[in-house]
């Protein structure tokens, strides 16, 4: 017990008090400490709980891995890590394959909500610079959940130190040396076809269209996601403004593009083809079908996944893609 309560021998005079022989109230000397004993009580109880919590997530992470990715290029090297099993959760900008279905979808990584996640007890939160907002993230911090924010990718240094760091996180470290030589191998196969580009003369010049359900649409100047692709297939991005702008059909017609690049912003993979989302902007947007790349057919599809998460899986795989379209062009 808190308290040890002494007996104590009371005299009381009750004549004074008209009651001969019970007195009006007795003096209890405990009675002082029943509200704090109920203050210690529920104190107590509450610190059990909080204990009990971190007890918990001490134990998920002594035997496994409870993940949420936040990000596509986040989740993509996660799975490149095969680590795609430890996935609890994704964010709506991430793709999993099929059997990964079950894998909860959050929101926007920009936008997530904090009790989405606790509620699914994860160890684990990886996300990129970007994720947020911060509440959220302070809130998962004090609920004992690691959260871990990778910096931008926007050079190869980075891109190997993100794989490290996951591989770490993950207990992935022999699949994240082998990821690393595969990316440079990429990477490097990249860059012997931008040279073969650069030797065979000019440099083709693209221009890429971002597509929106609701809105027009917008082409990538510098500084963009697109940007950074182009620039690695050895090509030239013909829109020498920064980010994004809304350009007229006329607009575009003077500006001469040897290839279009199209993009759909969409939480899921297109299953159109490259001729039919072709059709489809031609059909909305007539004069474009006087540009070099509309009347030779040079109109193609980037992956929306590979204009998010900076120098990643996806962007290095469609800047490939896309140099060794060019090449056959020259050919």
């Amino acid at each position: 017990m808190l308290f040890q309560a002494t007996k104590m021998s009371l005299k009381i005079d009750t004549s004074a008090l008209g009651h001969p022989h019970k007195p009006k109230c007795a003096f209890n000397p405990l009675s002082r400490f029943k509200p704090l004993s109920k203050v210690v009580f529920i104190t107590s109880a509450f610190a059990a709980l909080l204990s009990s919590s971190a007890f918990s997530a001490e134990t998920h992470s002594e035997h496994e891995i409870r993940l949420v990715s936040a990000g596509t290029g986040v989740t993509e090297l996660v799975l490149a890590l095969d680590a795609g099993n430890e996935l609890v959760a994704i964010d709506s900008t991430s793709y999993v394959p099929e059997g990964l279905a079950h894998v909860a979808k959050l929101g926007y990584h920009r936008m997530l909500s904090a009790e989405g996640i606790i509620a699914l007890s994860p160890t684990l939160v990886v996300g990129s610079d970007v994720m947020g907002p911060e509440t959220t993230l302070n809130v998962l911090k004090h609920a004992n959940i690691q959260v871990v924010q990778l910096p931008a990718t926007n050079d190869e240094p980075q891109l190997m130190s993100n794989v490290d760091t996951l591989g770490q996180l993950l207990n992935r470290p022999d699949n994240a040396v082998k990821l690393k030589l595969d990316l440079h191998q990429q990477l490097q196969s990249l860059a012997d076809k931008k040279q073969q580009i650069s030797d065979a003369g000019a440099q083709p010049k693209i221009l890429f269209m971002l597509l929106q359900e609701g809105r027009g649409a917008r082409v990538g100047g510098k500084g963009t996601a697109a940007d950074t692709i182009i620039a690695l297939s050895g090509a030239q991005n013909i829109a020498e403004f920064d980010g994004y702008k809304s350009m007229s059909q006329e607009g575009i017609l003077s500006l001469q593009p040897d290839i279009i690049l199209l993009s759909k912003r969409s939480d899921k993979p297109t299953e159109q083809t490259n001729a039919q989302i072709a059709q489809e902007l031609i059909k909305e947007m007539p004069l474009l079908a006087h540009t070099p790349a509309g009347k030779n057919g040079h109109i193609q599809t980037l992956a929306p996944q590979a204009l998010l998460g900076g120098l990643g899986i996806s962007a290095i795989s469609a800047a490939d893609t896309l140099a060794s379209t060019l090449l056959k062009q020259n050919q």
